[in-house]
């Protein structure tokens, strides 16, 4: 696993994290299972009646202690981060990423994206839905966020990008993990050759570290000043929120250079009316804020009865969007 120190962002080893590519069969008995009773923010796409599990193991999710993410019938570790003292009586934070997931390109390699799991999910679970896209040339890259007390669970432990008391702009920031996240999504992406262009997705709280990445690209630097060193080319953010939304507008347009990135950066997000976890007026409010700050190429998608899941309309709106946003070729034709 990699293990990253908040205020040293800048300094995290690539050769230390954990690829494990998309080609076995072990690693898929490990991912945790969804029914509509578990984990709602896990992004799993509803087609057909899905099978309740009979288990009485599991760990709480964004949706509070009725709602639970099984792992085929085993308890899930605490993996608590611990304290490490940096500069004298400074001290930081170490985070504990999971393993990450890799699905390679079936055809040529042109972009590569960093896809983002929600509250209480994984990486395993990310990289099977986006096996099956028909996006032949990209690479992703499904990291396992670090497992972590969550203020909205009570302090129980589960995976999650950054501690939150609720799922929305109006939640306090965890700017240290913030910072610690964006910046081994980073890492992931700097090692990518040059001639591949790279993005970042996600689901949920991915999507609200997907867009804080945003925000960190355009000013060119994380919220705790170390510079931000990828060239970001596309953002897609499905049921998430804005991270540092009240702030933005001031930061973006007080730098030419970080409204130049910002207004150049596409952005597609896409939000149900009827998710009863990250409420729609989150998402609205969250695209309004990018946009008066100055990110201009900007969609932003309602979906009618859609609540905090995916459907297969939503899948192909981001493949029709990312293909001629990277500048993709030889795309498979989306289902119908």
């Amino acid at each position: 696993m990699g293990r990253v120190l908040a205020n040293d962002c800048d300094k995290i080893p690539s050769e230390d994290h954990d690829l494990d590519y998309h080609e076995w069969e072990d690693e898929r008995q490990e991912a945790a299972p969804v029914t509509d009773q578990c984990a709602l923010d896990t992004p799993r796409v509803r087609t057909a009646e899905t099978k309740t599990l009979s288990t009485n193991q599991g760990r709480p999710t964004d949706q509070g202690s009725q709602s639970r993410l099984f792992n085929r019938g085993r308890p899930v570790k605490s993996c608590r981060p611990t304290r490490t003292a940096q500069a004298g009586s400074r001290t930081a934070r170490t985070f504990e990423f999971g393993r990450t997931h890799v699905v390679r390109p079936k055809g040529k390699h042109q972009a590569t994206i960093v896809w983002l799991h929600g509250l209480g999910d994984n990486g395993s679970s990310s990289s099977q839905l986006l096996d099956s896209l028909p996006l032949p040339n990209i690479k992703w890259i499904c990291p396992t966020a670090p497992t972590r007390p969550v203020t909205l669970l009570g302090g129980f432990p589960c995976t999650a990008w950054f501690d939150a008391g609720e799922l929305s702009e109006d939640g306090s920031d965890d700017w240290e993990a913030l910072d610690a996240s964006a910046a081994h999504i980073a890492n992931l992406l700097s090692t990518e050759p040059a001639d591949v262009k790279v993005g970042i997705g996600g689901f949920s709280m991915g999507a609200a570290m997907a867009l804080y990445s945003a925000t960190c690209y355009a000013q060119g630097r994380y919220g705790n000043g170390i510079p931000y060193p990828v060239h970001l080319r596309a953002i897609v953010g499905l049921s998430g929120w804005l991270p540092g939304a009240r702030t933005l507008r001031s930061k973006i347009q007080s730098s030419h250079e970080a409204a130049r990135r910002a207004a150049s950066l596409p952005i597609l997000l896409c939000h149900g009316i009827c998710d009863d976890v990250v409420l729609y007026k989150y998402g609205e409010k969250s695209a309004h804020a990018l946009s008066s700050a100055g990110f201009r190429s900007l969609t932003f998608k309602p979906y009618e009865g859609l609540g905090h899941y995916t459907v297969p309309g939503e899948m192909d709106e981001i493949c029709h969007w990312l293909t001629p946003k990277l500048g993709l070729e030889g795309s498979r034709p989306t289902r119908n």
